[in-house]
């Protein structure tokens, strides 16, 4: 009997993802929690797995993949579904690339923009960053609510990683500030999701995952709330930034592209 996939994660919409295409599939896997609030994600064994020290990842060890990690929310969902499930990937053809474009639209724009979202409304001060975040999000759900009044799916005729990745941020609507009678067929789409039995069982692995992140709040000092919300990196100066880009045009003119 072969090795049991391990599923590294937290209750974040990026692991609700994957926890759904792994229930989609059926297939064995183990569960390790990463303790983000209290830091864990910086520890040196982590990021040997996930060199930004970001979840989801996973670990395949009988799959194509071997022992290698495979980290990046989108990769993941690529390579379960190549791998176990090519009924949500299209192995070729126009069905593939529409499933791939959407795909991409979430890992490019929906996710970036609502965690900044979340980040910035948290924070004080911070109206205008969290007003920039909300547009985003108005204008992505518009072009949500546009796609699948054309469609069933968002790659199309059949269900596929493009919609697990998307719902699980989209199923916020209403934390987000928006009316959902605004968006009918987005509604639609997410019942038809939620009517699936695999939403049910990877909600509840997010779940569990959910209260170990409240304890792990609760408890966390204030140089780990510092480190969750990426403070302890230090940007670069002015001063090294401006001799940094001094650097790149001396290169360039001594290459001749000045």
């Amino acid at each position: 009997m072969g090795q049991p996939l391990t599923f590294y994660g937290m209750s974040s919409p990026n692991a609700r993802k994957v926890a759904i295409l792994l229930e989609e599939i059926g297939l064995p896997y183990r569960t390790e929690h990463v303790a983000v609030f209290r830091g864990r994600q910086f520890d040196e064994s982590f990021l040997a797995l996930s060199p930004m020290a970001k979840v989801p990842v996973i670990v395949d060890p009988d799959g194509p993949a071997g022992a290698q990690p495979i980290f990046e929310s989108g990769a993941i969902l690529i390579y379960l579904a190549e791998t176990y499930a090519p009924q949500f990937y299209p192995a070729a053809g126009p069905a593939r690339w529409a499933v791939l474009k959407w795909l991409m639209l979430q890992m490019s724009q929906v996710g970036p923009v609502f965690g900044q979202h979340s980040h910035y409304r948290l924070l004080e001060g911070q109206d205008y960053a969290a007003g920039r975040a909300r547009r985003g999000m108005a204008q992505i759900f518009a072009a949500l609510e546009r796609r699948l009044g054309e469609v069933e799916w968002l790659g199309g005729e059949a269900y596929s990683i493009a919609d697990m990745a998307t719902y699980p941020w989209a199923k916020r609507l209403k934390r987000y500030g928006l009316d959902p009678a605004e968006y009918p067929n987005l509604t639609a789409w997410r019942a038809a999701i939620e009517a699936r039995p695999a939403i049910a069982r990877a909600h509840r692995v997010i779940a569990a995952w959910a209260q170990q992140d409240t304890a792990d709040r609760a408890a966390a000092t204030m140089q780990e709330n510092e480190m969750f919300q990426g403070l302890h990196i230090r940007a670069p100066s002015a001063q090294a930034a401006a001799a940094h880009n001094g650097q790149i045009e001396s290169e360039r003119e001594r290459k001749g592209h000045g």
